[in-house]
């Protein structure tokens, strides 16, 4: 089969490599679309190190079983790999499994035409769901974790720093969750309008442009950008809640006052990856709870990986795919 293989940090090609055999417990899943996200750039770039080299990337995928049990269903595939066994995981908090793995990122994903995976990963999805709407289910069952964090009530005002995908979904679960006001700022100003039609009420540049001297009870930053963290923190209302869902780098810091989150009773909260939430996440994609055409608007194949690349490094469109088979 084909394959996009990674050899070490910054270099990449695609390759024939063997097709693969399903071991015990295991399907192959023929991938129809798979998304790429944040964490195939670091890996990319060798600044994410729980990954082995080489590798075949790809992690938000979508496709149809064509070997082992439950073959010609068509699934969404969850890529978490927690070993089950360690104090996290007893407590059912497996993303923060101490030998934490994942499809993509530490064993062979999805950028290629099949890859094999835990039978239990595969969730069904409407044969009629497009594989590239399938593949969406990843990242979206991420925004669903981190909302799981969330200290909610209806009629909240939320305030939510970057119009990427992640910011995006984060916006239209918010309007779901009953939000009276969801507010987005990110720089770039197309992004903004595309928040505009998924729901949002006010769009800025800076935070400092919107009318609410009292803050807002839900701040969630998707930027993982020092500058927007230290501003989000300053706009969380007395008793609200801030969440750190953006990925930042591992030795960055952030400026606060402790005497604010102490004194005005804020709750700082964080979100990293996927755990107990892949299957809601199915439904709320089958309901319609997320726009996925608006959300998904390139496609490559694989041969075009270095021009996909260039265009997520670019911040051109938002959530970008490839098609394995063309």
């Amino acid at each position: 089969m084909r394959a996009l293989v990674i050899e070490k940090p910054g270099e990449y090609s695609v390759q024939s490599i063997p097709d693969p055999t399903p071991g015990p417990g295991e399907v192959v899943v023929e991938v129809a679309a798979v998304g790429i996200c944040g964490t195939d750039i670091h890996i990319v770039e060798g600044e994410f190190p729980p990954t082995p080299y080489p590798i075949v990337p790809g992690h938000e995928f979508c496709g149809e079983i064509v070997d082992g049990p439950r073959s010609g269903e068509k699934v969404a595939v969850d890529p978490s790999l927690f070993c089950g066994a360690c104090h996290y995981c007893r407590i059912g908090r497996g993303n923060l499994c101490e030998r934490w793995g994942a499809i993509g990122d530490t064993v062979n994903g999805a950028m290629a035409e099949f890859v094999a995976v835990p039978a239990a990963n595969c969730y069904p999805v409407p044969a009629d769901l497009p594989a590239a709407h399938g593949a969406l289910v990843e990242p979206l069952s991420c925004a669903v974790h981190g909302f799981d964090g969330l200290s909610r009530t209806l009629g909240a005002h939320y305030l939510i720093y970057g119009a990427g995908t992640m910011g995006l979904m984060m916006l239209q679960l918010a309007v779901t969750a009953g939000a009276t006001s969801v507010s987005v700022v990110d720089l770039n100003t197309d992004r903004l309008q595309v928040a505009r039609s998924l729901g949002a009420d006010a769009t800025a540049t800076n935070a400092d442009e919107f009318d609410r001297p009292h803050g807002w009870e839900v701040v969630i930053d998707c930027t993982g950008a020092i500058p927007a963290i230290e501003d989000g923190l300053t706009r969380v209302r007395r008793g609200g809640t801030y969440q750190q869902f953006g990925v930042a780098p591992g030795d960055a810091t952030a400026a606060f006052s402790p005497f604010r989150i102490y004194n005005d009773e804020i709750t700082v909260v964080g979100s990293m990856a996927v755990v107990h939430s892949f299957g809601r996440a199915v439904d709320l994609m089958c309901k319609g709870a997320i726009d996925a055409d608006t959300m998904i608007t390139h496609t490559f194949v694989l041969d075009q990986f270095s021009e996909a690349l260039q265009a997520f490094r670019d911040g051109i469109g938002r959530k970008i795919q490839i098609a394995p088979r063309g």
